[in-house]
């Protein structure tokens, strides 16, 4: 029952032609709906003739006319209409081949599905794609696509991602190019790997697709203290971070002054572990590459900036903000300024050090809720806890531990707030929790 229908919207199409929860969709215009690439491709015209079979057995056709993008209104019980292709690497670096035993089935689940990346952001890497599978991402325009690059260098990428099939990423990418599909690339960099020479010969490659290839990030490897028996991963550190830095900045000076931007961005925590200034706003464009890491301490900062002025100088309030090692500082420095244009505000930032991943871990969206109840328990919280978005699982209030927000709250005797990770929301929700002064 892949295509089963779990919910109506109201107002849809769907409600006006008495589509039910638990009806099932067979086709749209003769063809069988697969999935939801399927779906969405089929339904983009001004006339369909869409197949419900009903709860009850019977099959209804109904001729639509409607507006060319318009949906039918309806959600599906698997979102992608399908089961989610999962990964056929073994990489050298995985991270969730360094989870704990014990967690949620799900957490050990690694998608590599062009589905999702189109859908929801998730990074593949093509490599348990048929060339049939590439030309449907052609036919059907799923655009942008996600990539996760690693390297360009057939051997290398074969032993990083400890997969034969793995080494023709760059030909793969060359087609995709070729059709106008757009294309965000991903390097998770392990040094003595792919970094230095080799980033420098990936970036190259990857260049020569631009303005297919739309920009590139390259990101930290990530180890936990859960890698017995894994492949030895070396890890940055002050001196090797900041030699990558300069290493890359000459690629960014020579795109810039090709196509006035970067092309190739390093996530934020490459300068928080060099001890070096990130680089100013315009260096950012955009910042679609937040979810990367890249450009979240420069946003945060801006917006910081810009809201600050709005906190109502007529309230009082005390505040704990929690964070991971990474973000202590900046963190520190953004509860500083609030402090100091209102006196009546108090702001109290903690560093979280990791004990379930290890200390090697660094960043708050890998923070689970026992570390947080461990080592703030005791402390004097305020009235209220402030958590970064990124600490629970998309969409859920839920940490990566499985405990949740409630559990927390309760083991904590304060209530939790959800900001935005970047910040944009953290000077509303101070005025919206603070007290009125008498």
């Amino acid at each position: 029952m892949k295509n089963k229908i779990v919910k109506v919207k109201p107002g849809s199409i769907a409600e006006e032609l008495e589509i039910d929860i638990g009806d099932k969709l067979i086709s749209i215009n003769g063809t069988e709906v697969k999935d939801i690439i399927d779906y969405k491709f089929l339904l983009a015209d001004e006339f369909v003739i869409v197949e419900i079979e009903k709860k009850n057995g019977e099959v209804w056709e109904l001729e639509i006319e409607k507006e060319y993008d318009e949906d039918l209104g309806v959600e599906f019980e698997n979102s992608i209409l399908d089961y989610a292709r999962s990964c056929s690497n073994k990489c050298l670096f995985c991270f969730i081949d360094q989870l704990p035993k014990g967690m949620r089935e799900t957490l050990y689940f690694k998608d590599d599905d062009s589905r999702l990346s189109f859908l929801q952001g998730n990074f593949v890497t093509l490599t348990n794609m048929k060339d049939e599978d590439i030309d449907r991402i052609i036919r059907y325009r799923i655009s942008p696509i996600n990539v996760s690059v690693h390297t360009t260098n057939p051997e290398l990428r074969i032993k990083m991602l400890n997969n034969r099939f793995a080494g023709n990423i760059y030909e793969r990418l060359k087609k995709l190019a070729a059709a106008d599909i757009d294309i965000n690339c991903q390097i998770v960099l392990c040094p003595g790997l792919n970094n230095g020479e080799e980033l420098e010969k990936t970036t190259e490659d990857l260049f020569k697709l631009y303005p297919s290839v739309k920009n590139v990030a390259a990101v930290p490897v990530g180890v936990t203290k859960y890698r017995e028996g894994l492949y030895k991963v070396t890890l940055y550190d002050k001196e090797s971070s900041r030699k990558e830095i300069m290493n890359v900045l000459r690629l960014q000076e020579k795109y810039m002054k090709k196509i006035n931007q970067p092309f190739i961005r390093l996530s934020d925590e490459f300068y928080v572990m060099a001890g070096m200034e990130v680089p100013a706003t315009e260096f950012y464009g955009n910042f679609e590459q937040l979810e990367d890491g890249i450009g979240m301490i420069r946003i945060f900062r801006n917006n910081i900036e810009e809201t600050l002025e709005s906190l109502n100088p007529n309230i009082c309030g005390s505040f704990t903000i929690v964070t991971g090692v990474s973000g202590f500082k900046e963190l520190q420095n953004a509860a500083r300024k609030i402090n100091n244009y209102s006196k009546n505000i108090t702001i109290n930032v903690v560093k979280i050090i990791n004990k379930f991943f290890g200390e090697t871990i660094t960043v708050a969206g890998l923070l689970t809720g026992k570390d947080l109840i461990e080592q703030i328990k005791n402390s004097n919280l305020g009235d209220y806890v402030i958590i970064p978005v990124n600490m629970l699982r998309s969409g859920e209030e839920v940490f990566l531990d499985d405990l949740t927000i409630q559990d927390v709250e309760t083991a904590l005797g304060r209530q939790i707030i959800v900001a935005d990770y970047t910040g944009k929301d953290l000077i509303h929700l101070i005025n919206k929790f603070s007290r009125e002064e008498n």
